[in-house]
C-alpha cells in the first residue's frame, strides 16, 4: 500500500502539494489529474525516489518493482524486440547468469537458473514482447529493426513497450497516449484493464481515463484529493463538492459581514464593548472558507467563415503516395460545407497521407483534385509546431499574421488560449514571452490560435489534442461543435471524435471507404482484425487457404459500404422532402379553406387577398417541385440494393 501522511511537496520555493493524507491500495488504478504545473510529474518523481518531500511521510512496500516510461531513447543498434525485452530486468539478469553458468559447466546452477526462468515466464518472454510491440503498432519486420532506425515518436512507443514488459508492482504512466494513434490507444486501454499491479496514470484523455482507472487523485490549490470511480464520476463528485463549498463560503461571508457590522456599530459603546471584542476574537479565530473556483482559463471560438463553395473539395479516382510507392488509390471523396468527417484506420494505413493530400501538401499521382471557388483551408499537424518562430512571442506571431488589427483586440483573443499579460505573475503563459522555451501544449495552443484566426471554411486536423490538457481539449471540443465549416479530423481522443464527427471514413488496404458504424463498432472491427491476424500467424497454411475468401469478404464489405454510401444521402434527402411536404401541404390546406370563404372577399380582410393568393401560388410551386424530386429519388433508391 502507498501511504501519504501530512505530506508537503515543493519544487524550489513553489509549494505544489500541502498536507496530503491518503492511501492507495494494491491493485488500484488511479488517474492523477490537475492543471499543468500543479505537481503531477513531481509526484511521480517522488514515487521514483528522484525527489523528496519537504515534510510528512511517504510509505511504500520496500520490495515493490516500479516501472515508468523513460523520456530518452538512445540510438542503439540492437533490435526493437531486444530493447523491449530489456524492460524485464530480472529476465536479463537470469539470462546473463545462465550464459556464465553454462560456460563454467556448473550443472546445478544451470538447473536452478532454468527453474527460475520458468517461474518468471522467461520462455514466453519473447512472444510477450512481440505481442506488446504488435499492439503498439509495430509490424513483424519492425521488431527486428535497430532502435536507431526509428523516429522520436516511435522510440517513445519502444520506451512504453519496455515499461509494460517490466513485471512491475507499480506502473507510472505519464501521458502514454501522446504518441499513439487510436488503434494503439484502444489496445493499451485493454492491456491496462488487465494489469494486475497498482497503476498511477496521468492523462488528458477523458475517455481513456474512464476506461482505465478505478480512482482519481486530483491536485487543486495545493490539495491532493482522492475520489472513487472513473473520470466522469470524479467530475460529478467534484462539482457537488464545489457547489457545497461555495454554499458554505457564501453563508460564512454573510456571518462575517454581520459580525463586522456589529463591531463597527458598537465597538465605541461601553455597554457593548465586551460583546464587540468577543466578536473580533471570533473573527480572528475563524477558519476562512475559500470561494469555489471552476472557471477554465480557455474560452475561444471560430470567427465567422467566408462564404463556402459547395462542394468544398473533390477528389476523383485519385491515387497518392511517396517515392513512387502508392499508399492510397481509387480515392473518391466529396467534402461539403458543414460536414464533420472522422478518419479511422490502423497505424500506417494512410490517414495522415490523406490529410496532406486534402491540404495540398501532397500532389495526386493520378486522378483529379477539384477545389471550390473561395475554399479556405486551415491545416493543423504536429510538425507545424516547428514553423513557429522561437524568438517571437504569441503576440508578435498574431501581429505578423494580421498587422491591421489593434493590438488590444489580438491580446483579448490570445487570452482565450491562456496567453495573458506580460509575465508579471499569474499562472497564464505571457503573451509577450518568446515561444522557443514553450512546452508542447503551449506551442499547440499557439498554433491553434493562429489557425482559427484565419477563418478557414475547411478544417483539416491531424491529432490536434496532442499535449493539450483536459480543459483545453474541452474548450476545443466546444469550439468545433459551434464551427460552421467543413472538417476532417484524425485523432486518438475518442471524446473529441464522438462530440464533433457526423460520419467516419475507414482508411484501410489502400482504400478510403465510408465506415457504417460508430467508434464502438470500430473497436470491434479492430478486435476482429487482430484475432484473424493471430489465427493466420498460428496456422499459416490455413491462413493461406482463407486468403481468397477473406478477399471476397472484404470486397463484399466494400461493395456494401459503397451501396450504403450511395443510399444514405438519398434517404436523408427523401426524409427532408417528406417533412417539408407535410408542412407545406398542411399550410396550403388551411390557406385553401380560408380562400374558399366568401367573407374574405367582402370584409375587412379583403386587403390581404393578394398576399394570400401569392402565398398559395408559392406553396403550390414548392409542393410540385418537391413531389417531382421525391419521385426521382424513389426511383433511384429502387435501383440500389438495400443491403
Amino acid at each position: 500500500m502507498i501511504s501519504f501522511r501530512n505530506l508537503r511537496l515543493a519544487r524550489g520555493a513553489k509549494t505544489l502539494v500541502e498536507g496530503a493524507t491518503l492511501q492507495i491500495h494494491p491493485g488500484w488504478r488511479v488517474g492523477l489529474t490537475g492543471a499543468n504545473g500543479s505537481g503531477k510529474s513531481s509526484l511521480f518523481a517522488l514515487l521514483r525516489d528522484e525527489l523528496h518531500q519537504e515534510q510528512g511521510d511517504l510509505e511504500m512496500p520496500p520490495g515493490w518493482v516500479v516501472a515508468h516510461v523513460a523520456q530518452e531513447t538512445p540510438g542503439l543498434p540492437r533490435p526493437a524486440i531486444e530493447y523491449a525485452l530489456d524492460g524485464d530486468i530480472e529476465l536479463r539478469k537470469v539470462e546473463a547468469e545462465l550464459v556464465e553458468a553454462e560456460a563454467a559447466h556448473a550443472g546445478e546452477r544451470i538447473g536452478e537458473l532454468h527453474a527460475r526462468l520458468h517461474e518468471i515466464g522467461g520462455y514466453a518472454a519473447r512472444s510477450r514482447a512481440a505481442a506488446l510491440l504488435d499492439g503498439l503498432g509495430f509490424s513483424v519486420a519492425d521488431m527486428e529493426r535497430p532502435v536507431a532506425d526509428f523516429s522520436g515518436g516511435w522510440r517513445m512507443r519502444l520506451n512504453l513497450a519496455q515499461a509494460l514488459m517490466c513485471r512491475s508492482d507499480l506502473l507510472l504512466l505519464d501521458e502514454p497516449t501522446n504518441h499513439l494513434d487510436l488503434d494503439a490507444v484502444i489496445w493499451l486501454e485493454q492491456w491496462l484493464r488487465d494489469y494486475p499491479g497498482t497503476l498511477l496514470l496521468i492523462s488528458h484523455d477523458r475517455e481513456f481515463l474512464d476506461a482505465c482507472v478505478t480512482h482519481v487523485a486530483h491536485i487543486e490549490q495545493q490539495k491532493l484529493t482522492l475520489y472513487s470511480g472513473g473520470y466522469s464520476d470524479f467530475e460529478r463528485q467534484r462539482g457537488e463538492r464545489l457547489a457545497q463549498q461555495q454554499s458554505l463560503y457564501e453563508r460564512q461571508q454573510r456571518q462575517i459581514a454581520h459580525m463586522e457590522d456589529y463591531v463597527r456599530r458598537f465597538r465605541a459603546k461601553a455597554t457593548k464593548a465586551r460583546q464587540a471584542q468577543s466578536r473580533i476574537k471570533a473573527l480572528e479565530r475563524m477558519e476562512r472558507i475559500a470561494a469555489a473556483h471552476v472557471d477554465t482559463p480557455f474560452s475561444f471560438g471560430f470567427r465567422p467563415s467566408p462564404a463556402a463553395p459547395d462542394p468544398l473539395l473533390q477528389i476523383e479516382d485519385g491515387a497518392v503516395g511517396y517515392a513512387g510507392k502508392t499508399v492510397l488509390e481509387r480515392i473518391g471523396l466529396v467534402l461539403r460545407p458543414g460536414e464533420r468527417v472522422g478518419l479511422l484506420g490502423r497505424n500506417g494505413a494512410g490517414k495522415s497521407t490523406l490529410i496532406k493530400l486534402l491540404s495540398g501538401q501532397l500532389e495526386l499521382a493520378a486522378g483529379r483534385r477539384l477545389e471550390g471557388k473561395g475554399l479556405a483551408i486551415g491545416y493543423f499537424a504536429q510538425h507545424q509546431l516547428e514553423t513557429l518562430r522561437p524568438d517571437e512571442s504569441p503576440l508578435q506571431h498574431m501581429l505578423r499574421l494580421d498587422p491591421a488589427t489593434r493590438e488590444q483586440e489580438l491580446r483579448d483573443y490570445l487570452g482565450g488560449f491562456d496567453f495573458r499579460g506580460d509575465g508579471n505573475g499569474g499562472t497564464s503563459t505571457p503573451a509577450t514571452a518568446a515561444c522557443g522555451p514553450f512546452s508542447g501544449g503551449e506551442k499547440s495552443r499557439l498554433a491553434l490560435a493562429l489557425l482559427i484566426w484565419q477563418r478557414p471554411n475547411l478544417l483539416l486536423l491531424d491529432e490536434p489534442t496532442n499535449h493539450l490538457d483536459l480543459e483545453m481539449r474541452h474548450a476545443l471540443t466546444l469550439a468545433l461543435q459551434d464551427y460552421d465549416g467543413g472538417m476532417v479530423l484524425v485523432s486518438h481522443d475518442r471524446a473529441l471524435l464522438r462530440a464533433t464527427c457526423d460520419r467516419f471514413l475507414l482508411v484501410d488496404d489502400g482504400r478510403v471507404q465510408p465506415f457504417d458504424g460508430d467508434l464502438d463498432d470500430y473497436r470491434d472491427w479492430l478486435a476482429a482484425r487482430r484475432a484473424a491476424s493471430a489465427a493466420a500467424a498460428q496456422d499459416p497454411a490455413r491462413g493461406a487457404d482463407k486468403a481468397s475468401r477473406k478477399a471476397e469478404r472484404e470486397q463484399a464489405a466494400a461493395d456494401r459500404q459503397a451501396r450504403l454510401a450511395a443510399r444514405r444521402p438519398l434517404v436523408k434527402e427523401l426524409d427532408q422532402i417528406e417533412k417539408k411536404l407535410a408542412g407545406w401541404q398542411g399550410e396550403k390546406k388551411l390557406l385553401d379553406a380560408r380562400l374558399a370563404d366568401p367573407a374574405l372577399y367582402t370584409g375587412a380582410e379583403a386587403a390581404q387577398l393578394q398576399t394570400l393568393l401569392k402565398r398559395q401560388a408559392e406553396l403550390s410551386g414548392w409542393i410540385d417541385e418537391a413531389e417531382l424530386r421525391w419521385l426521382e429519388i424513389s426511383e433511384a433508391l429502387e435501383g440500389l440494393p438495400a443491403d
